[in-house]
């Protein structure tokens, strides 16, 4: 068996009648460095082992001053996006990066020009966070791919506390029926909220529920056996986790009517056709409902909110009614360290063994 090689190295080479002088040798290779310094000897040793590796390298691998952060996240959107569930977040996110980061080099990515564009950019550290850490999964798969030689550290926010904002039962209230008062293009919300408020099903998924059609691509209702399948059949698994539930049986009853009545999806237009996005409507039941609630003589204030604090209200209102917390963490496809972070607290038996160990006399 052949050794295995020791790599290129310095060899002093002492001849009779001659000056010693340092060589690098590299396999069989062997090349003189003319020179007996040591310290010079070591110089020409870098020089060697550099331009060995530059000629050995694809031509497409490129160092950190030689590619732009553009052509970086260029190649990750076209080699990595379609491989994902939700590809548009991965665009959103380049989209973004693009304005600041688009002309500059890799070796640019410091901790201070990522501080700079989040101070640039002034949107949420959670928005910081998860637009850089698009940028530093574009540079590593640039690297595993061949595209770059090695790939710099980006500095990323300090990740924010957990949103804790939930809708009060008034609230959802004075929402719903906004909702049912907007605009016939805009009554679609009402469904959206109510599904919402019983399945904590996130938005882009709940759009895509049919009902009582099975598919690849989206999600569905089965209304006869009473089971949402948040996940189309053909749809990868992520870390989004979609799991199948039971319906609860209010929300089983009002489907089952629409089936009835024709109904195809559970979020519809008025003409019976899927609905994109429910951003104008949900803007438009925010302002009506504080309307409203005002006329009642009731004070409210939505603006806080978007489409995902439904999901957040449907998992606190669970714990609030005593839901055993690992059945709601699998009904609602939350991870059990998030259920005791962010909901736990909100169960009327949190921490009561403790509090009554408390409260006991001592005897």
């Amino acid at each position: 068996m052949s050794r295995p090689s020791k790599g290129a190295r310095l060899y002093l080479v002492t001849r009779t009648g001659r000056s010693p002088v340092w060589v690098i040798r590299d396999g069989a290779c062997e090349i003189s460095t003319r020179t007996g310094h040591r310290g010079e000897a070591e110089t020409a040793l870098a020089a060697y082992i550099a331009d060995r590796d530059q000629r050995a390298r694809p031509r497409s691998c490129l160092a950190a001053d030689e590619m732009t952060v553009a052509h970086a996240l260029t190649l990750y959107g076209e080699e990595h996006g379609p491989t994902v569930a939700d590809p548009q977040r991965i665009g959103y996110a380049i989209e973004a990066l693009m304005t600041f980061w688009g002309n500059l080099r890799v070796a640019a990515i410091r901790g201070e020009t990522c501080r700079t564009y989040a101070r640039q950019r002034g949107r949420a550290p959670g928005t910081i966070r998860r637009e850089l850490g698009t940028l530093q999964a574009a540079l590593n798969h640039c690297v595993r791919e061949g595209h770059l030689l090695s790939a710099p550290k980006v500095t990323l926010p300090e990740k924010p506390r957990a949103r804790e904002r939930w809708l009060t039962q008034e609230e959802a209230y004075w929402l719903l029926r906004a909702a049912r008062n907007l605009r016939r293009d805009g009554r679609h919300l009402a469904w959206f909220i109510v599904a919402g408020l019983y399945t904590g099903t996130r938005k882009t998924a709940l759009l895509g529920l049919r009902i009582n059609q099975p598919g690849t691509d989206a999600g569905w209702v089965d209304t006869e056996r009473g089971v949402l399948y948040r996940a189309g059949s053909g749809k990868r698994e992520t870390n989004k986790r979609q799991p199948s539930v039971r319906l609860p049986r209010q929300l089983r009853a009002l489907l089952a009517a629409g089936a009835r009545s024709g109904r195809r999806f559970v979020v519809q237009t008025s003409e019976g056709n899927r609905v994109a996005d429910i951003k104008k409507a949900w803007a438009g039941a925010v302002v009506k409902a504080a309307e409203m609630a005002a006329r009642a003589g009731r004070e409210i204030d939505l603006s806080d909110t978007t489409p995902h604090v439904l999901r957040h209200t449907a998992i606190t209102w669970a714990m609030q009614r005593g839901a055993d917390m690992w059945e709601a963490g699998g009904f609602f496809g939350v991870s059990r360290e998030t259920m005791e972070e962010v909901y736990a607290h909100h169960h009327p038996d949190h921490q009561a063994s403790a509090v009554e160990a408390m409260e006991r006399r001592r005897k």
